[in-house]
């Protein structure tokens, strides 16, 4: 098993420096390179890497030119898999994922920019799941934890109660790290495209369900599915909410797991995605004041005026955090489903997705696009091919990958209150002080908990 690790700056240079201190550079169940343009600079990752295992001296260096589609369809020849951080995607992805396609391979990715899977669904999907390619985008901060705290909950739903979900609110309750300017620019990248569309395009390529299938795109959407998550109050968490950046990301991609899953999650099924700001009269404050920053910051960057003053404060490609902001860095999500038994019960399930071990945006995107990749490389998958999500092409085995890794999962009933959610080990994040009986051992009756690298 041969993988191709195409590194571009920060982001590819943290996957391969997890890569090289977890699994090696010399592994018995499979080969890597990392890939780029520059020889140069590879090389120079190469001493790098020696750092963390002097056998990176040995490691194979590929090259080629993201532009050029012979390039990248001789690479995607030599390989099963290709991880890329190459972006922004919609500028530079195109030749890979159609050489990928071609090749009938595995590919990865950690982009967010959804017009560009929009495009690839239209134009690769059929082709790739006629050649066997399986093109899995979003392996990062953006949608793992959402894709997989769904699944979750729908996995628990159908095992334990034979029935659907109907709804599932996922919250950031808390966080701590920074905003990469991949993702800056990604997300001006989106708004360059929503600018040269027409009304009618933009309308098309709109929307809730612009990522679904173009047959299982429900009308009529109410509630979340108008949007994708913002001002109000979650009383299962005790919590007023704002609107999540990433929900515009998130949301498409759970939605349209649930539609390549078969509607496996819930047919009608609603999603949304918030920050959670806590209780009372400081939350309350927290969460308008968010929504309206958030409800600013569109038509800032929307219009080239404005988005010019603002992008002299913002992280350029290629800049974030400190190292230490992401090795201190965590986030945690709450996600609450409801649903019915197969009898018709209302049935209220509680999942959490977090890690502690680093910031979402850097280090821990690193360990999920890395697993992911591996995931794909050595797991017993189903054969399910095409333009695809995490949850889709990996399911829960990708769980299994991140919990061993130590990123943490569980779900609860609600037979629990509402704040015994809220592991002690987490700390009290946004939802205010840690609730009583915090410091002692928690029980969950009827509970699926996967935490920290084991069951309990």
């Amino acid at each position: 098993m041969c993988l191709i690790f195409f590194v571009f700056r920060y982001p590819g240079q943290l996957v391969a420096e997890y890569l090289a201190r977890n699994y090696g550079t010399t592994n018995p169940e499979f080969k890597w390179a990392i890939g780029g343009r520059s020889t140069e600079k590879l090389n120079a990752l190469k001493e790098t890497l020696s750092e963390i295992d002097p056998m990176a001296k040995d490691l194979p260096v590929v090259t080629g030119d993201s532009a050029d589609a012979a390039s990248m369809a001789a690479l995607a020849a030599r390989t099963e898999v290709v991880l890329t951080t190459v972006g922004p995607y919609q500028k530079y992805g195109n030749e890979l994922v159609a050489a990928c396609v071609e090749a009938g391979i595995k590919y990865c990715d950690l982009t967010g920019e959804t017009y560009w899977i929009q495009d690839n669904v239209e134009r690769h999907h059929e082709q790739a799941a006629a050649t066997g390619a399986r093109i899995v985008h979003c392996c990062g901060f953006d949608s793992v934890p959402s894709e997989m705290g769904t699944l979750l909950l729908a996995e628990h739903m159908k095992r334990v109660h034979g029935g659907s979900l109907e709804e599932v609110a996922n919250v950031l309750v808390d966080a701590s790290g920074g905003v990469s300017g991949g993702t800056i620019a990604s997300l001006l990248g989106q708004l360059d495209v929503l600018r040269g569309l027409s009304r009618e395009e933009a309308a098309r390529r709109s929307g809730s369900y612009m990522l679904n299938p173009a047959g299982d795109r429900p009308e009529g959407a109410a509630g979340w599915d108008t949007g994708d998550g913002g001002f109000g109050y979650n009383r299962e968490l005790g919590a007023w909410t704002a609107p999540f950046v990433m929900a515009a990301i998130n949301a498409k991609v759970v939605r349209r797991s649930n539609a390549l899953l078969g509607n496996y999650y819930g047919a009608p099924f609603c999603y949304g995605e918030f920050t959670g700001t806590g209780g009372g009269a400081a939350g309350l404050l927290g969460a308008a004041g968010a929504t309206l920053a958030t409800g600013l910051a569109g038509p800032l960057l929307y219009f080239p005026a404005t988005r010019g003053l603002l992008q002299r404060y913002l992280p350029q490609p290629g800049e974030g955090p400190t190292k230490e902001a992401r090795d201190n860095g965590y986030f945690v999500f709450n996600l609450v489903g409801k649903g019915k038994t197969e009898a018709g019960a209302p049935v209220t399930l509680r999942a959490e997705v977090g890690s502690r071990e680093g910031d979402g945006g850097y280090k821990e995107t690193a360990k999920m696009l890395a697993e992911s990749a591996l995931c794909l490389a050595l797991a017993d998958l189903p054969p399910r091919a095409g333009v695809l999500t995490p949850a889709s092409a990996m399911g829960l085995e990708l769980v299994k990958r991140l919990n061993k890794a130590n990123m943490f999962f569980s779900v609860t009933e609600d037979s629990l209150a509402p704040e015994s959610i809220i592991s002690k080990s987490l700390g009290p994040g946004l939802l205010g002080k840690k609730p009583n009986g915090a410091e002692e051992e928690e029980k969950a009756p009827s509970s699926d908990l996967i935490r920290g690298g084991e069951k309990k």
